[in-house]
């Protein structure tokens, strides 16, 4: 496939449908991940236009077609020379791209072309509405502002960690495929507030370790949380601390009131939630728990889980005035 103009692209031989090179513009500086997946697959239509306005610029798309193809490619664009990357996905992938930036403790700069389904770590870097060329104009403009990341059994988040209810919702959304963006989690989280029994844990933030049993815990580093929820209205990516979540167990009627309560930020007012910041934590289960890292599930490697703050450690592009 070639197109004249802003610069020429050319689809390899070698790898199938997953390089377009571009030339002209910020060139090797700068290269883009896209995820076809995002969105239930709907983030493929954006293809053309992501070509279209990126290519103007002279900067590279790579498209994933496997399950850690954006870690690979991230780095090796990092031993590329590449400054910035840009993903166009969800905060799974931006997550993944994410890791290695951090496991190449490098400065690239990671921007976002927001194409998941809840897309809670553009809303902390203000860029949620923002069209295409848009976002290609905050890139090729050159700032960038250094983040907090959290780490989570070894393994950097960059929006949020979840235990309990959290991990279970996340599970029951690859089971609805009727429903994407906000309505999904919302409608599976509605199921799971009948069903799920709660978890037990025990809390050690350094100071008198507790044991409680909760309907769900979270770790934030950014505000938001499943596309609709404020899980963490005070948090800030930037203070060098994360926002803790402990949310006890309830009645049907009280989780349902809690459920609405999150979606405005409010839930802080209910005896059964205590929220507080902390740079480091640790939360042991009975058995190794499912792990919601940055909208994707994983299994934890042992019962207890270490999580820790890690301050400004990743270069974001942002909207200016984003209030991180």
């Amino acid at each position: 496939m070639s197109r004249k103009g802003a610069g020429s692209i050319v689809r390899t031989d070698a790898v199938p449908r997953q390089i377009i090179s571009i030339t002209n513009g910020l060139g090797a500086d700068a290269e883009v991940i896209f995820n076809p997946a995002g969105r239930g697959g709907a983030a493929q239509a954006l293809l053309p236009e992501v070509i279209q306005h990126f290519g103007e610029a002279g900067i590279s798309v790579r498209e994933t077609r496997a399950p850690g193809d954006e870690e690979r490619f991230a780095s090796e664009a990092i031993g590329r020379g590449v400054t910035t990357i840009v993903v166009v996905g969800g905060d799974g992938t931006c997550s993944n791209v994410a890791n290695a930036i951090l496991r190449e403790r490098s400065q690239c700069r990671l921007a976002v072309v927001p194409a998941g389904t809840g897309n809670d770590f553009v809303k902390t870097l203000g860029i949620r509405n923002h069209s295409i060329p848009e976002i290609v104009g905050l890139v090729s403009r050159g700032g960038a502002t250094s983040i907090d990341v959290g780490v989570a059994d070894g393994r950097y988040f960059i929006n949020s960690c979840g235990f309990g209810f959290d991990a279970s919702v996340l599970e029951a959304t690859g089971r609805v495929k009727f429903l994407k963006g906000d309505a999904l989690y919302i409608y599976a989280a509605l199921a799971q507030l009948f069903t799920y029994r709660g978890v037990p844990v025990g809390v050690d933030r350094g100071v008198l370790p507790s044991d409680r049993e909760l309907l769900m815990a979270t770790v934030s580093n950014g505000r938001f949380l499943g596309g609709a929820f404020r899980i963490a209205p005070d948090a800030s990516v930037t203070d060098g601390e994360l926002d803790i979540c402990l949310i006890g167990n309830a009645s049907v009627r009280q989780r349902i009131r809690l459920f609405a309560a999150a979606m405005r930020g409010t839930h802080s007012r209910f005896p059964a939630v205590e929220m507080f910041k902390s740079s480091s934590l640790l939360l042991s289960f009975s058995v190794p728990p499912s792990i919601e890292l940055d909208g994707e599930l994983r299994q934890a490697a042992s019962r207890e889980v270490r999580i820790s703050c890690v301050p400004r450690a990743l270069r974001v592009i942002a909207a200016p005035g984003a209030p991180l």
